[in-house]
């Protein structure tokens, strides 16, 4: 039985808080019946676009509050295609039920909508238990696992109880080979994967793990960074370009800092403030782990921010300092690196790898603490760093260099 869907987001006007806000509900309408229910994301009516269904600006919130919109559109679709291919009754109210309740016991329980619900689950905690970079993780890995799908079974979907080895090998192969992902994303394409296979077993929905017998390790990569004398060839070159001279310096604030791009964006006037020592410092949280980060500022960071104090982007944004989007950072960066001479590809992640590096472990610092200020869970992420430079074989040779020379 084919039946028509029509779906709107809408404000709810006569909910709106005291503090504004408004909830969206969604209404969900087939072949006449109508049903609606709320999203439980509040905005205020200024920026809810009632023509788009959406709401207004290019800022993060406005993104991941589209993003989870959007999920939530998939997911009714997703179960209204599934109720169709079951042939079972459709209506407002039975596909309101799909959505909050439970499967037929006798149906095959396929992957796509188990994946798309934990999809559906990660964007409505997006800003509470999860960065917006996780949600776009699994939402590239779900669209991955879609055309996998269709490339090796020639279909849409697959049933859960037919995930087997042959499944995760030929995905695997179809990332590197149709895909070109090089080893590292393969394995952490799988890796998103497997957690959906863990839900699966977790519920009781496969008997055997299809992941026992696959066995694959990431490859280990230098990160790249500065030396010192690439940093003082950008640090003191002159620019006369306005744009460019306000990417290297939010450049070299993260060569000092450590703070990541991200990090960087969101860092608030408040976040500086003074430390035991009586010096600024920056008090912060990583968005990626959700880790402490206390930096003390050095005199090029603190230089930084006093030359865009009364810039108008950071006075408006209550920002330190006027970031660029990462994309648009990247891309005026290689244009500095041609300026100043520098052969090497690199990134604006390449400065957090030379504050690591060049500034900090190159330097004596102890790599406990330079593991604090860069926010590491574990100190292993940051020893990576020293076994790059081979600080220790270098003191350790030193030392006998030293002793040799006494005995001669």
């Amino acid at each position: 039985m084919i039946s028509t869907i029509c779906i709107n987001f809408n404000l709810k006007k006569t909910k709106t808080l005291a503090n504004g806000t408004a909830p969206i509900y969604l209404r969900i309408t087939i072949d006449g019946s109508r049903v609606e229910f709320s999203t439980k994301r509040y905005v205020t009516a200024s920026r809810w676009n009632s023509k788009s269904q959406k709401m207004t600006g290019t800022t993060e919130d406005a993104r991941i509050f589209n993003m989870y919109l959007k999920t939530l559109e998939q997911l009714v679709f997703a179960a209204h295609h599934s109720m169709m291919e079951a042939r079972l009754p459709i209506t407002a109210d039975t596909l309101k039920d799909r959505l909050f309740g439970k499967p037929e016991i006798d149906e095959p329980r396929t992957l796509i909508p188990v994946f798309k619900e934990h999809n559906w689950r990660i964007a409505a905690l997006v800003g509470k238990q999860y960065a917006a970079g996780t949600l776009e993780r699994y939402t590239t890995s779900l669209r991955h696992t879609i055309d996998f799908i269709n490339w090796h079974y020639k279909a849409k979907d697959i049933e859960i109880g037919k995930i087997d080895h042959d499944f995760i090998s030929s995905y695997d192969f179809f990332l590197r080979s149709e895909r070109n992902c090089c080893n590292n994303t393969a394995v952490k394409y799988l890796k998103n994967f497997k957690k959906i296979v863990r839900i699966c077993l977790n519920n009781g929905w496969i008997n055997k793990d299809p992941f026992i017998t696959y066995k694959t390790r990431l490859t280990e990569v230098t990160p790249a960074f500065l030396t010192h004398d690439e940093l003082m060839r950008i640090e003191k070159k002159q620019f006369e370009n306005e744009r460019l001279k306000q990417v290297r310096d939010t450049f070299l604030f993260s060569c000092y800092t450590g703070l990541a791009y991200v990090d960087v964006n969101k860092l608030k006037r408040s976040e500086v403030t003074t430390g035991i020592d009586g010096k600024q410092w920056i008090y912060t949280n990583r968005q990626k782990t959700d880790t402490a980060s206390r930096i003390p500022l050095l005199q090029v960071p603190l230089s930084i921010l006093s030359s865009y104090e009364n810039h108008p982007q950071c006075i408006s944004s209550d920002r330190l300092l006027p970031v660029l989007s990462n994309q648009k950072m990247n891309a005026y960066l290689k244009e500095i690196a041609d300026i100043c001479g520098i052969e090497k590809p690199f990134t604006y992640h390449t400065a957090r790898h030379t504050f690591a590096t060049t500034v900090t472990l190159s330097n004596g610092v102890p790599i406990e603490t330079v593991s604090k200020m860069l926010g590491h869970k574990n100190i292993r992420t940051t020893q990576h760093y020293a076994k790059i430079l081979d600080i220790q074989v270098s003191k350790d040779m030193a030392k006998l260099s030293e002793r040799l020379d006494q005995n001669s």
